[in-house]
């Protein structure tokens, strides 16, 4: 396994991205950059792992059927393979789904071409939860032809545009935003639609979402002035909404993430605030927050990392309930005058692996990342240490001593 030098690595900085933990190693791929001011996608043939005991990174090469050069897509993973669908290419919007298995000893991208039942009309934003091998997709901005709109319900499908393109042999002639939940079963590579029952959140994307057991989540997103919460049973197809006063709310926002942290607990961090700039600890609410979904109550959490406003992040549950932040925009913004709509030409994006500790660590964690800081103080003793055990401390003392910006606990 080959360590990438500070130079090879320039191509971590990223935003709207897709990432995952797997045995402690973040897998991240996709995104895009900005250089000299345009958006650049960054390439589908690599992925990236970064080994989060030692904090080395590792570039993988992924050969095949590739994806073109997608953004606003949706990954997923599942059964030690990746997923990816929807978003846009240098066409414009698809409704392509791609899979990569990351147990083979070279990653091949296959593109999903049998699945049977109807697929999702083309769409990026959207956000995805994995329920028993299912991928349970919700929600996103997108293209209806006009049969398409005719036979979808309005509270479903808010249609925004009317232009004419093409995508493949199909006309497409409406655009807008949806709240759609539709569900590919990777066992039999099938499409379905569930009829859900309860009040159904408002179409939207840049929504975030989680997973607690057996019921998905839904906060935030573009068109949505305050941060409502939804959850969908994922057996009984129910929606239902937490009622709350909006004194005990977050602020409103989008491009934020939502981690779940225990069995009934759910980690909020980031996003644009509504009115078009990064949330940040400077602003009078913090970017952190917890919510108890047996109590129904948001808290406010403190933490190290409140002068690194993120949105556009990932953020995955990590050991022993840790929140694994990658990547993102640190000061995207929106700018709005009487006319228009703009983003602001200068983004920064980041490298960053940001830990969030969200519960008391064990003796031996906290044994092994304080040898691992002091390793200096124990010097010879540690041949001392049990092979395994020393194998453990040497991993946190690389960690620890590499002093890398871009990791940060």
């Amino acid at each position: 396994m080959d360590v990438e030098s500070r130079d090879e690595m320039s191509g971590l900085e990223r935003s709207n991205h897709t990432a995952f933990i797997d045995d402690n190693i973040l897998y991240v791929w996709g995104g895009y950059q900005v250089v000299a001011g345009n958006d650049v996608v960054l390439p589908s043939d690599e992925i990236w792992l970064c080994n989060l005991d030692s904090g080395a990174w590792e570039r993988r090469e992924i050969t095949g059927d590739l994806p073109s050069q997608l953004s606003g897509f949706c990954g997923s993973y599942v059964n030690n393979t990746l997923y990816i669908f929807a978003g846009c290419d240098p066409i414009g919007y698809t409704n392509d789904l791609f899979s990569v298995d990351l147990t083979e000893p070279c990653y091949t991208w296959k593109r999903v071409t049998d699945a049977r039942g109807t697929t999702p009309s083309p769409r990026n934003k959207h956000s995805c939860w994995v329920h028993r091998d299912r991928l349970i997709y919700f929600g996103g901005y997108g293209c209806k032809t006009i049969g398409e709109v005719r036979n979808t319900s309005s509270s479903s499908f808010v249609v925004e545009e009317t232009s004419w393109t093409v995508i493949g042999n199909t006309l497409f002639r409406c655009w807008g935003w949806n709240n759609e939940v539709s569900v590919f079963d990777t066992h039999t590579a099938t499409w379905s639609v569930p009829e859900t029952q309860g009040p159904a959140p408002a179409p939207r994307g840049c929504h975030a979402s989680a997973l607690l057991g057996n019921k998905g989540f839904i906060s935030g997103g573009l068109e949505t002035e305050e941060l409502d919460l939804f959850c969908l049973d994922l057996e009984t197809w129910t929606w239902t909404q937490f009622d709350l006063p909006p004194s005990c709310v977050p602020l409103g926002r989008s491009m934020h993430t939502l981690t779940p942290t225990s069995d009934h607990t759910l980690f909020l961090f980031g996003g644009l605030g509504t009115d078009g700039n990064p949330l940040s600890k400077s602003r009078p609410q913090s970017d952190a927050w917890q919510f108890d979904t047996l109590k129904g109550e948001w808290t406010e959490r403190t933490h190290p990392h409140s002068d690194k406003p993120r949105l556009w992040h990932t953020a995955c549950q990590g050991k022993d309930n840790d929140v694994v932040v990658f990547g993102g925009s640190r000061n995207f913004s929106i700018l709005v005058d009487s006319v228009a709509v703009l983003r602001s030409p200068w983004q920064h994006h980041c490298k960053d692996v940001l830990i969030f500790q969200t519960q008391p660590y064990s003796l031996s964690r906290l044994c092994e990342d304080f040898i691992g800081k002091h390793a200096e103080l124990i010097g010879e003793q540690l041949n001392w240490l049990p092979p395994r055990l020393r194998k453990r401390v040497d991993k946190r003392f690389a960690f620890f001593s590499a002093n890398k910006p871009m990791l940060t606990a």
